[in-house]
């Protein structure tokens, strides 16, 4: 029976959608289109996808139906952050003339409260009994591979034409020595707490270590984030990353750089981590510790070896077409992708529904993924980033509009960042974007747009966009593409016209 911590009237709801414990699985019977195993962002897509266009699938999980994004993931930290923006508002509302007291209450059970609220009223687009009115064959269990098309689930075996492995990724085991023992969070089971931990120690500084030092610190929590990096988030670029850097330090996270933890142990009522930095070691005492460093797949009990699909720690192998080492079995999402977004594993699982039902040859390479973090301010990507195009001999045109000369930003005090797009030289074509802004996650869905459409800079000039929006900022970039194209023969030839014409 599955339980989610703490069993509220909320978490209970969430289970009764996504594993009812009354659940009583299909009797299968004939062989299945396509059987799905994992009932993530991945899962759910191949098999609403395939069912909908009249093909017999089934689907297993043997957790809790929409997987890492409903529970652990997307769902659950967003709402965290929305309370977290909403706090540092308060914070700092009197650089807006709007008088607060100068101690506020963050009451952080009502903050965990309303995100479990919200996350099981999300959950019935992911329930068990919608699929099943989706006309999905929905099993709980788990699956194992017994043969080329047969899986067992639950004490039957299902034949399958196509089978694809959707069963995604988990936090990564942690190597300091005596951490296990201490005990300490990952994603999957910080959203169950219903204290502030006065004092907390963030190890891992990507994007969800950031994301959550940022929430907790705003709720008053003295937050530690330790990096083996020079700086927070190094696949972005080093000034982008700089401006997120300064606002987590503004709400008082406590960033180590270039750091190790060595080991960790008990004292008393402290959690003690042994930092090495640089300039030697010291010990960090805190109340808990969140590990937000590495992910791997959940391939463990698939049988994957029987069926001859190649697999290690990282992941299932794939093709691009996302077929795996047997010809019958595909995968899609974070068991396969070095993208591990929601969005990344939806955009694969239309790849699979073309390719495993239709013989179709839809390739993973064509996709353009974006993606984002939602710090404060977030940062969005796209496309190729500048030392990637070096690498691949491509010049760049880059050009960058600073948020500070956009008067929106400027108007809601969000004046830190910028707008950066690389063109390949002498065109206007766009190879890839950056954005660091309140709502970057938002703006960069116009430039992917753009570069899916095979639309440059000039036409996003042409564009009219509303004043005064953040999204001007593009419209600035367009502006200063098209001068670039008046060379000194123009100005010379417009000279002449302007003197003939006075």
């Amino acid at each position: 029976m599955v339980e989610v911590l703490p069993n509220d009237e909320h978490n209970q709801r969430l289970v009764a959608n996504a594993h009812p414990p009354d659940w009583v699985n299909p009797t299968a019977a004939g062989r299945y289109h396509l059987v799905v195993i994992g009932a993530g962002t991945a899962g759910l897509v191949a098999a609403a996808g395939s069912a909908g266009l009249g093909a017999k699938v089934a689907l297993i999980e043997r957790h809790l139906m929409g997987g890492d994004c409903l529970n652990v993931g997307c769902v659950p930290s967003k709402a965290l952050i929305s309370a977290a923006r909403l706090a540092a508002h308060v914070r700092d509302g009197r650089e807006f003339g709007v008088e607060v007291p100068h101690e506020f209450t963050v009451h952080f059970s009502e903050v965990m409260r309303r995100m479990r609220r919200l996350r099981a009223k999300i959950s019935p687009a992911d329930s068990v009994r919608r699929f099943q009115g989706l006309g999905v064959d929905v099993y709980l269990g788990d699956a194992s591979f017994v043969g080329d098309h047969t899986i067992a689930v639950a004490g039957q075996e299902l034949e399958f034409r196509r089978a694809v492995i959707a069963t995604g990724g988990r936090a990564a085991e942690t190597d300091v020595e005596g951490l296990a023992e201490i005990g300490y969070l990952t994603n999957e089971t910080v959203f169950s707490l219903t204290e502030l931990p006065s004092r907390l120690a963030v190890i891992g500084a990507g994007p969800i270590g950031c994301e959550l030092a940022q929430s907790f610190a705003r709720f008053n929590s003295r937050v530690t984030l330790l990096s083996k990096y020079e700086h927070i988030m190094p696949r972005e670029d080093p000034d982008a990353a700089a401006i997120v850097e300064a606002s987590l330090g503004r709400d008082g996270v406590a960033i180590v750089p270039s750091c190790r933890v060595m080991k960790a142990w008990r004292d008393g009522n402290d959690s003690v981590l042994l930092v090495r930095e640089p300039g030697g070691e010291r010990e960090v005492r805190v109340d808990a510790v969140l590990v937000a460093a590495g992910r791997v797949a959940n391939v463990e009990g698939l049988n994957l070896d029987q069926v001859g699909v190649r697999h290690c720690g990282k992941g299932v192998e794939v093709d691009d077409r996302l077929r795996t080492t047997n010809p019958h079995i595909y995968a899609s999402g974070d068991v396969c992708s070095r993208f591990k977004f929601t969005h990344a594993a939806d955009a694969l699982s239309r790849i699979v529904i073309k390719n495993a039902l239709f013989h179709g040859r839809a390739k993973a390479s064509d996709l353009l993924i974006p993606w984002c973090t939602y710090t404060d301010p977030e940062i969005a990507h796209v496309g190729l980033y500048e030392h990637q195009a070096k690498e691949k001999g491509i010049e760049l045109t880059t050009f960058t509009q600073k948020l500070e000369e956009v008067d929106r930003s400027i108007l809601e005090g969000a004046d830190e960042g910028f707008v950066r797009v690389h063109c390949r030289k002498g065109t206007d074509k766009i190879l890839g974007a950056t954005i660091v802004a309140d709502h970057a996650g938002d703006l960069i869905s116009e430039l992917t747009l753009a570069m899916m459409a095979g639309r440059g800079l000039g036409t996003i000039a042409q564009t009219i966009h509303p004043y005064p929006t953040q999204a001007e900022a593009i419209k600035k970039l367009g502006d200063a593409y098209n001068r670039t194209k008046l060379t000194p023969l123009a100005k010379k030839l417009f000279g002449l016209w302007f003197k003939w014409t006075a």
